[in-house]
């Protein structure tokens, strides 16, 4: 895919060396849970290259391409403006790399929170940025790279719910997407 060298070139030269690997490591994870759950592999591999396209940039330029997007920021996202990349992510997707699939666009866009009823596609990259092979020493990273290869709503779940602890124990802004999250995938729940 002509596309993915373009767009892995060019993060090449704006991501550090740290975020660049991280960025191989979940656009390959995607690849794997797409072959699994049979999802489109070409898809999963856009949106894992992209997610973390705007990781560079200072809450400014946060800021003012969500400003430029027409984005309205959620009060966790003005106090914590590392929420800020996933959501001006998605508009850097499409104004710069001229993605317009919606699918890949709210996976980039909900790939930190989640959310609600989340696609296949968006469920596959938000895993992936957690479990990614780089990712080490958070609790119960084997259960949770398990789940993701065999009970993907349950990995959903337990990766929200982790976050979710994680952040209250250190007191630190939760967005509501994320409480949204963990309630919709608690697995006690019976869907129809």
């Amino acid at each position: 895919m002509k596309k993915v060298d373009y767009i892995l070139s060019d993060l090449k030269e704006r991501l550090s060396p740290k975020r660049y690997q991280h960025t191989i490591s979940v656009m390959m994870t995607s690849a794997s849970l797409a072959m699994c759950h049979q999802a489109d592999v070409d898809q999963a591999i856009l949106a894992g290259a992209l997610h973390d396209c705007t990781k560079h940039m200072k809450a400014e330029e946060h800021i003012e391409l969500a400003r430029k997007g027409g984005i309205e920021l959620t009060d966790a996202e003005k106090s914590n403006h590392h929420l800020l990349h996933a959501r001006t992510g998605a508009i850097q997707a499409q104004l710069v790399y001229d993605i317009h699939d919606v699918d890949i666009l709210n996976a980039i866009r909900y790939h930190t929170t989640g959310r609600a009823d989340m696609s296949l596609l968006e469920k596959i990259v938000f895993t992936a940025d957690y479990i990614e092979p780089g990712r080490r020493g958070l609790p119960g990273i084997e259960r949770v790279r398990y789940l993701a290869f065999h009970d993907l709503d349950r990995c959903i779940w337990e990766i929200s719910t982790s976050t979710l602890s994680y952040l209250k124990s250190r007191n630190m802004p939760i967005d509501e997407r994320t409480i949204e999250t963990a309630d919709f995938y608690a697995p006690q729940i019976v869907r129809e």
